[in-house]
């Protein structure tokens, strides 16, 4: 254990972040998997009420991210690239039911 009241202090302060990006990145992940799971009942029945939920989850996932990203959790490169991936997924589901529909 330091010593130094400002060691002592810069050690608080680093646990304190710590947890708070654990929260925001635990939130990512449990958002992200309930937009996978709504993409799943998308792809299994494509119709417009699965295809909004799957919508309103990855709305709910890019809002979580962008605040992630604004605290400083992740890179701003980052959180593109988690958003790019999630649209991404929803893309090929799309043109997945678009080829299946025709």
């Amino acid at each position: 254990m330091a010593n130094i009241k400002s060691a002592i202090k810069r050690i608080q302060v680093s646990e304190r972040n710590r947890l708070r990006n654990k929260s925001y990145r635990s939130a990512v992940k449990t958002l992200t998997k309930r937009y996978l799971n709504a993409l799943d009942a998308y792809a299994a029945d494509a119709n417009s009420t699965t295809l909004a939920a799957a919508q309103s989850e990855l709305s709910a996932v890019f809002s979580q991210i962008d605040k992630a990203v604004k605290r400083g959790v992740y890179h701003r490169n980052a959180g593109a690239r988690r958003k790019a991936r999630l649209s991404k997924a929803l893309k090929a589901v799309e043109s997945q039911q678009a080829v299946m529909a025709s």
